[in-house]
C-alpha cells in the first residue's frame, strides 16, 4: 500500500541563530546515514538558503521532508508511508533527541 499519511511534524527550539544552527543541523545531517546501517539512504538532498528539501528511503519505502533553519527553532516535515506512519511517535521521539543533541550548545 502507498498511500500517504498525516506529515510528522517535530520542531526543536534553539537560540543558537540561524546561522550557527544551520551549520550544526548541515553537520549532523552527514553524519546520520552511516550510523541507520543499509536499510536507510539518501536518494536526494537540496539546499535552498535555510531550507533542506530531501528524499530518503527507509525500508524500501520512500520518505519525502523538510527541514527549515529559524532564527530559534528548526522544524522537520516528513510524509510517511502508511507503514511507516504506524511507527511515527517512535521515529518523532528519535528525531526529538538527535535533533536536541545537535543544536545543544557545545
Amino acid at each position: 500500500m502507498t498511500e500517504m499519511t498525516e506529515p510528522l511534524v517535530v520542531t526543536i527550539s534553539h537560540r543558537l541563530g540561524k546561522e550557527e544552527a544551520l551549520r550544526r543541523v548541515k553537520n549532523g545531517l552527514a553524519a546520520i546515514p552511516p550510523s541507520l546501517g543499509p536499510a536507510f539512504r539518501i536518494v536526494e538532498q537540496a539546499w535552498t538558503e535555510d531550507v533542506l528539501d530531501f528524499r530518503v528511503s527507509v525500508f524500501a519505502s520512500m520518505v519525502l521532508g523538510t527541514i527549515r533553519i529559524a532564527e530559534d527553532h528548526v522544524r522537520l516535515r516528513v510524509t510517511l508511508p502508511w507503514l511507516l506512519a504506524r511507527l511515527a511517535a517512535k521515529a518523532q521521539a528519535l528525531i526529538q533527541k538527535e535533533g536536541r543533541l545537535m543544536l545543544d550548545n557545545k
